[in-house]
């Protein structure tokens, strides 16, 4: 029914609060990380479903999007604090694509898209939410996923919480090894 509410109250955090994730102070942070940098956070905290990081590898690290534009919105990024491409290493440029296609494919197996959004914002001018460290966004998409909400109120609707996401996707990629 069209006057039925959508309730969306996490979606508020995202509207007036930090967008950082609290906590990175306690932390051992790699060589050049910033503490305030939530994926230099991912790269380093034990508590993997506190960051909601679906892998760590030696040069890279996947977590979910705290504020996706769709189910299933990954981020791949370096593991190292860097924000131009010429600043990544070639073992961490290899890992980064390695890790974009093996994330495709998990996702793939969990949620069965019709296809993919991947790409990088480079700078604050390309739409880098977080212009000093690098980070690739997969996102998986359907022919169905554009309905009345984002053209007219501008919000997402995600029918599943980051939670069950990330217990699946954590789950498929344990099934592959």
């Amino acid at each position: 029914m069209v006057d039925d509410p959508l309730w969306a109250p996490w979606r508020l955090d995202y509207i007036v609060g930090d967008k950082q994730q609290a906590g990175g102070s306690e932390l051992e942070m790699l060589e050049g990380a910033n503490p305030e940098c939530f994926l230099c956070q991912a790269a380093v905290d034990p508590d993997t479903a506190r960051r909601y990081v679906v892998e760590r590898g030696e040069h890279a690290v996947t977590v979910l999007n705290l504020y996706p534009y769709n189910n299933g919105h990954l981020l791949v990024a370096p593991r190292a604090h860097v924000a131009g491409l010429d600043r990544l290493n070639p073992a961490a440029e290899i890992e980064v694509a390695a890790t974009i296609r093996r994330m495709v494919g998990a996702v793939q197996n969990v949620l069965r898209p019709e296809g993919f959004n991947i790409g990088l914002n480079l700078g604050v001018a390309a739409g880098a939410g977080v212009p000093d460290h690098l980070h690739w966004h997969i996102v998986p998409r359907w022919s169905a996923d554009t309905n009345f909400m984002p053209v007219v109120g501008r919000t997402n609707v995600i029918p599943q919480s980051l939670e069950a996401f990330w217990t699946l996707l954590t789950e498929e990629l344990r099934r592959q090894g």
